[in-house]
């Protein structure tokens, strides 16, 4: 294989309870990729379109992810590549979670598969590590294996692929704001209260069995944060009113994606999901803030081929 376009899709991270540790994978928006194999040693960017980003190598998420998997496999090629991005950084939509993720999977193709879905989360990680600097997981393994994940552990990484409810869909609001994760990780205490975090872990829990069982009442009560979302809705305009739309029109429940500003809501079922979209729609119209709305299913399949 020489060439390759592929779809690397955005992703909902944290889920409310389980911060650092649950994400899944969207499938409406994304970036487009593309990969040519060259004679020449080394990676290249040739084009970015729909987003200012870097050039340099070293610095963007996506190159640097090619760079340190040709050199790991001691490839006599190099490789080319494009990206084009489908939603804006700092969305909190793993936007530099979908480059480094779909540059992970796209240069294992030209390296033959040499590299399993595990080890390219953890190239992947290191794309997250120069973009925000953190290598956390949640968004990554999300657009790489698809649907939900959760991430048992990181030393040593351990990656859980969970179920998910046929009837599940997503409503997600961005405003045209961006907060940059490392302000969004700067207002996090530094400890909580153990009734808090047994709080937050029996969430974790109930959500990861609500969806095992396809019980969305279940999903419903366990979509709480107490920890993060308190401190991080204060850099989201209007948040309190959108998440209190969401659920009056019939969300299971509403949170902050990833560190912000999108605010997702899950539903059961495409009516209430177009009832939720209105009701988020009618509760920022005059706000004065631009912003995109989107429904979508979950994307079950993660990065995929184009051709």
């Amino acid at each position: 294989m020489d060439y390759l376009k592929i779809f690397a899709p955005a992703t909902v991270a944290n889920v409310s309870c389980g911060f650092d540790s649950l994400g899944f994978a969207v499938d409406e928006i994304g970036d487009e990729m593309t990969f040519v194999k060259t004679l020449r040693k080394g990676v290249e960017i040739t084009d970015i379109t729909g987003a200012n980003l870097t050039y340099n190598v070293d610095e963007n998420a996506a190159s640097a992810v090619v760079k340190k998997m040709l050199l790991d496999a001691d490839a006599d090629f190099g490789i080319q590549l494009t990206i084009h991005k489908g939603f804006s950084p700092g969305s909190g939509l793993g936007s530099s979670a979908a480059s480094a993720a779909g540059a992970a999977f796209g240069a294992n193709k030209l390296l033959d598969n040499k590299y399993s879905n595990l080890e390219l989360t953890k190239f992947s990680m290191f794309g997250e590590e120069v973009a925000c600097g953190s290598a956390i997981a949640d968004n990554v393994a999300a657009a790489i294996y698809g649907g939900f994940v959760l991430i048992r552990s990181y030393e040593p990484l351990e990656i859980i692929k969970l179920p998910v409810p046929d009837e599940l869909r997503l409503v997600a609001i961005h405003p045209q704001i961006e907060v940059r994760t490392e302000d969004a990780r700067n207002v996090l205490p530094k400890e909580i209260a153990l009734k808090d975090a047994v709080t937050q872990w029996a969430n974790v829990g109930g959500l990861i069995s609500g969806l095992h069982a396809k019980d969305y009442n279940l999903i419903s009560n366990s979509l709480v944060d107490i920890i993060v979302e308190p401190h991080r809705k204060k850099l989201i305009p209007y948040f309190d009113e959108v998440k209190t739309a969401a659920i009056d029109a019939g969300a299971l429940g509403a949170g902050i994606s990833g560190s912000g500003p999108t605010i997702f809501a899950l539903c059961k079922g495409d009516e209430s999901m177009k009832n939720v979209y209105q009701a988020i729609e009618k509760s920022y119209q005059d706000k004065g803030i631009d912003f995109e709305l989107f429904t979508s299913k979950v994307n079950q399949e993660g990065i995929k081929i184009l051709k």
